[in-house]
Protein backbone atom coordinates (compact mmCIF):
# COMPACT_ATOMS: atom_id res chain seq x y z
CA UNK A 1 0.00 0.00 0.00
CA UNK A 2 2.91 2.34 0.68
CA UNK A 3 4.13 1.94 -2.91
CA UNK A 4 0.78 3.06 -4.35
CA UNK A 5 0.89 6.15 -2.16
CA UNK A 6 4.41 6.97 -3.34
CA UNK A 7 3.34 6.62 -6.98
CA UNK A 8 0.38 8.94 -6.41
CA UNK A 9 2.62 11.51 -4.71
CA UNK A 10 5.10 11.37 -7.65
CA UNK A 11 2.24 11.83 -10.15
CA UNK A 12 0.84 14.84 -8.31
CA UNK A 13 4.32 16.32 -7.78
CA UNK A 14 5.18 15.74 -11.45
CA UNK A 15 1.98 17.41 -12.57
CA UNK A 16 2.56 20.40 -10.29
CA UNK A 17 6.19 20.89 -11.36
CA UNK A 18 5.41 20.24 -15.02
CA UNK A 19 2.60 22.81 -15.06
CA UNK A 20 4.79 25.46 -13.45
CA UNK A 21 7.63 24.69 -15.87
CA UNK A 22 5.27 24.97 -18.84
CA UNK A 23 3.85 28.27 -17.54
CA UNK A 24 7.32 29.79 -17.20
CA UNK A 25 8.53 28.82 -20.69
CA UNK A 26 7.01 30.99 -23.43
CA UNK A 27 5.69 29.46 -26.61
CA UNK A 28 3.71 26.38 -27.49
CA UNK A 29 4.58 23.05 -25.90
CA UNK A 30 2.78 20.25 -27.71
CA UNK A 31 2.29 17.81 -24.84
CA UNK A 32 -0.68 16.50 -22.98
CA UNK A 33 -1.49 15.62 -19.41
CA UNK A 34 0.83 12.60 -19.25
CA UNK A 35 3.66 14.52 -20.91
CA UNK A 36 3.33 17.26 -18.31
CA UNK A 37 3.59 14.70 -15.49
CA UNK A 38 6.66 13.10 -17.08
CA UNK A 39 8.19 16.55 -17.59
CA UNK A 40 7.82 17.32 -13.89
CA UNK A 41 9.29 14.01 -12.77
CA UNK A 42 12.22 14.20 -15.21
CA UNK A 43 12.71 17.83 -14.22
CA UNK A 44 12.99 16.80 -10.59
CA UNK A 45 15.77 14.36 -11.40
CA UNK A 46 17.47 16.90 -13.71
CA UNK A 47 17.38 19.41 -10.85
CA UNK A 48 18.82 16.73 -8.56
CA UNK A 49 21.66 16.18 -11.02
CA UNK A 50 22.38 19.93 -11.11
CA UNK A 51 22.44 19.92 -7.33
CA UNK A 52 24.89 17.01 -7.45
CA UNK A 53 27.18 18.97 -9.80
CA UNK A 54 27.32 21.93 -7.42
CA UNK A 55 27.18 20.28 -3.99
CA UNK A 56 28.05 16.63 -4.46
CA UNK A 57 26.10 13.78 -2.97
CA UNK A 58 24.11 11.26 -4.96
CA UNK A 59 24.09 11.87 -8.76
CA UNK A 60 20.64 10.39 -9.48
CA UNK A 61 18.25 11.87 -6.95
CA UNK A 62 15.04 13.86 -6.92
CA UNK A 63 15.30 17.32 -5.46
CA UNK A 64 13.18 20.08 -3.93
CA UNK A 65 10.59 22.25 -5.59
CA UNK A 66 12.85 25.09 -6.80
CA UNK A 67 15.48 22.87 -8.42
CA UNK A 68 12.72 20.65 -9.83
CA UNK A 69 11.17 23.66 -11.57
CA UNK A 70 14.57 24.73 -12.91
CA UNK A 71 15.19 21.18 -14.11
CA UNK A 72 11.76 21.04 -15.78
CA UNK A 73 12.44 24.34 -17.56
CA UNK A 74 15.79 23.05 -18.83
CA UNK A 75 14.26 19.75 -19.99
CA UNK A 76 11.37 21.57 -21.67
CA UNK A 77 13.60 24.07 -23.48
CA UNK A 78 15.93 21.30 -24.66
CA UNK A 79 13.01 19.12 -25.72
CA UNK A 80 11.21 21.82 -27.68
CA UNK A 81 14.40 22.97 -29.36
CA UNK A 82 15.26 19.42 -30.44
CA UNK A 83 11.77 18.69 -31.77
CA UNK A 84 11.58 22.07 -33.55
CA UNK A 85 14.72 21.28 -35.53
CA UNK A 86 13.33 17.92 -36.69
CA UNK A 87 10.18 19.41 -38.22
Amino acid sequence: METIGAVIVWIVFGLFIGLIGRLLVPGRQPMGFLGTIVLGIVGSFAGGFLTYLFRGGEPLQPTGILMSIIGAIIVLVLGTSLTAKRV
